[in-house]
C-alpha cells in the first residue's frame, strides 16, 4: 500500500499522526513515508457520544485528549498534522470545536510531537487537486493513493488526507525555513474578519 512522493530526506521512516478534529467525531489517521513511498499504517474515529451526557464538555475533551494518546502510544508516530479551524456562521459551535482540536493538540504536543497545522483548504488541494474538493472525492482520493481496499469514513479521510498533505508538504516548508529568514504560518490567523 504506497503512492510515490516527490522528495523525501533519507533516513528512518518517519510516520505521521494526521488529526482532523471535531467535537462529536475525531478523526485519525497514521501513514508512513519510507524513501519516496507513502504507506497506510491505521486509521479512525474518536467518538464522544457514549458514555458521556452531550452537555458535559469537560468529560468529551478528556475522551478527545485520551483518544489521540492513546493512539500515539498504539502507532508511535514521529510527527502530526492537525487541521486548522475555521470560523464559521455559529459562533458556539465554533467555539465548541475550537475547544475540541485544542484538546487534540494538548495530547500531540504533551507527547512531544512536532506539529504542522493545514487548512482543509490546502489539504483539498493537496489531495485531490483543488480546493473546492467535497468529502466524497477526498474518500476516493485517499483511498486511491495509499491503495485502499474501500473507502475510509469522511472524519478517518479528511485526517489521512492532513497527514498526505503534511507527507508531501512538510519537507519543502522544512526546506523553504531553512534557506529563507522567512518562517511558514503555523497557526490560523485572522485578517480582515476571517480566518486564513
Amino acid at each position: 500500500m504506497m503512492t510515490a512522493l516527490p522528495s523525501t530526506t533519507a533516513g528512518a521512516p518517519r510516520r505521521v499522526l494526521g488529526i482532523d478534529p471535531g467535537l462529536v467525531c475525531t478523526g485519525f489517521g497514521v501513514v508512513e513515508i519510507e524513501g519516496r513511498h507513502l504507506h497506510y499504517v491505521a486509521s479512525g474515529t474518536i467518538r464522544t457520544t457514549s458514555g458521556v451526557a452531550q452537555g458535559d464538555l469537560p468529560g468529551r475533551l478528556k475522551i478527545i485528549f485520551e483518544g489521540v494518546r492513546e493512539v500515539i502510544a498504539r502507532y508511535e508516530p514521529t510527527e502530526a498534522a492537525a487541521e486548522i479551524v475555521f470560523v464559521n456562521v455559529n459562533p458556539q459551535s465554533t467555539l465548541l470545536l475550537g475547544q475540541a482540536r485544542g484538546a487534540a493538540l494538548t495530547a500531540l504536543v504533551t507527547a512531544g510531537l512536532p506539529v504542522a497545522e493545514y487548512t482543509a483548504l490546502q489539504m483539498k488541494k493537496s489531495v485531490v487537486g483543488h480546493g473546492l474538493a467535497a468529502k466524497d472525492q477526498v474518500q476516493a482520493m485517499v483511498a486511491r493513493l495509499l491503495n485502499l481496499p474501500g473507502l475510509p469514513g469522511k472524519d478517518a479521510a479528511d485526517a489521512l488526507g492532513v497527514a498526505i498533505t503534511h507527507a508531501h508538504a512538510g519537507g519543502s516548508f522544512a526546506a523553504m525555513a531553512q534557506a529563507t529568514d522567512l518562517n511558514r504560518r503555523t497557526h490560523a490567523q485572522f485578517k480582515g474578519g476571517r480566518t486564513y
